[in-house]
This record gives structure tokens, sequence and C-alpha cells, in this order.
């Protein structure tokens, strides 16, 4: 890599983070909840990890995270300051009917309508109960999440 090369990503890098940053402070406060039901072939998938972001062009930033309780249930909710509508989407890391050495991750994009103004969400969008045993599109595999 040359020093030029290593330069402009490092000049990305932190004109990303200062932008955020800047944002952070002149955006505006928006929250949003989002709750749902795990099963895997019919029971309830305890203890999967749940994670909310907010899409970003060059990176995401972690709104919250939570792992489904006893019956598969999970409520998460965020917050984040931004001069644009936040764009959340919620990673679900699950092993059901998976015996890999990561886990499964599914992504669900949450949308606009769900996301309200103000630091705590006035609304909640609820996902539905979804069994974790079925493919779904786009579905991969992480191992560092």
């Amino acid at each position: 890599m040359t020093s030029a090369t290593t330069v402009t990503i490092l000049f990305i890098l932190v004109s990303s983070h200062v932008s955020d940053a800047l944002f952070n402070i002149i955006g505006s406060t928006q929250s949003v909840t989002v709750t749902g039901k795990f099963v895997c072939e019919g029971q309830p998938a305890n203890n999967v990890l749940v994670k909310m972001y907010d899409d970003g062009t060059i990176y995401d930033s972690k709104l919250g995270s939570t792992r489904t309780s006893s019956d598969g249930t999970f409520s998460v909710s965020g917050t984040y300051t931004d001069i644009t509508t936040l764009d959340p989407k919620v990673n679900i890391y699950h092993s059901c009917n998976y015996n890999g050495p990561c886990s499964k991750k599914v992504q669900i994009n949450i949308p606009d309508y769900a996301v309200a103004d103000g630091s705590s969400a006035t609304t909640n969008y609820d996902i539905g109960t979804l069994n974790l045993a079925n493919q779904f599109s786009g579905e991969t595999t992480d191992c560092i999440h």
C-alpha cells in the first residue's frame, strides 16, 4: 500500500468520525423501538442476540442490543442524533438448525415510519414471530459480532 493510499484511507476514516460527531450535535434526536418473537421449529428461541444499527454510508452506528428471553421475545430500543432520518436495521445472530463455528446472521430493515422524533420512541415496530429455521434472503454467517 502506498503512502498516498494510506493517507486517503486515514482521511476518509477521520472525516467520517468528525462528521458523525458534528451531526450528533447539530442534528435532531430520533429514537426507535423494535420488538418481536423468534422460534426455532416451533420452540421459543432463547438467548438469541439482537443488535440494532443505524445503517450508515461508511460504517453502521450501534443503537442498542439485547437477547431474547426464555419465551423467544425481545425488545430493543435506540436513540441517535443525526441530520438525516435514521435508517435502522436489526441484525439477528442465531444457531437454529446450524452447527457451524459462527452464527447465522439475518438482517431486517426497519421502515422510516417506525422512527420517532425525540429521545424516546412513541411507537413500537413489531416484526412479528419469525421461525429462524427458515431460509432468509441475504442470510449470512458472522463470526465477529
